[in-house]
């Protein structure tokens, strides 16, 4: 499908993000948010730490650059990554449409502080934990 015949319906309007989330990209295979990139910038949190969410048509590559089309009948996918590493388990949908309304109510969640990122790492980090719950209204 190209962009030019997908239904805009199914685009994510950036004016409809919770407070934080940018819309970092938006393809007919892919769309990127970001959680507040002002200030994942190396200083108080760390850039590869970026909280990022990826609504996908099929598994996300995890090769950067690589380019590559869904097989037919593949599920769309919502991935929230909080480092290259660390990521919540994977929710499918069977629309984009539904994606995308998927991931606004997981970046609505996440913003308001009901995710809880402490669980999905394997070695926790106790100060950075402290900081991002005071960024996300915990």
């Amino acid at each position: 499908m190209t962009d030019d015949a997908r239904d805009p319906g199914t685009s994510l309007d950036p004016a409809t993000l919770p407070d934080g989330w940018r819309l970092w990209s938006d393809d007919d295979q892919r769309t990127v948010l970001v959680y507040r990139p002002d200030i994942f910038d190396g200083g108080a949190f760390p850039a590869p730490c970026l909280p990022t969410l990826y609504v996908t048509h099929g598994r996300r590559d995890r090769r950067p650059g690589v380019e590559r089309e869904a097989p037919p009948g593949a599920s769309w996918v919502v991935t929230l990554y909080l480092e290259p590493d660390v990521s919540a388990p994977e929710e499918r949908y069977d629309t984009r449409e539904a994606a995308v309304e998927g991931a606004r109510e997981l970046a609505a969640r996440f913003a308001r502080g009901d995710v809880d990122y402490r669980d999905l790492y394997q070695v926790p980090r106790g100060d950075y934990f402290d900081e991002l719950d005071r960024l996300t209204g915990e």
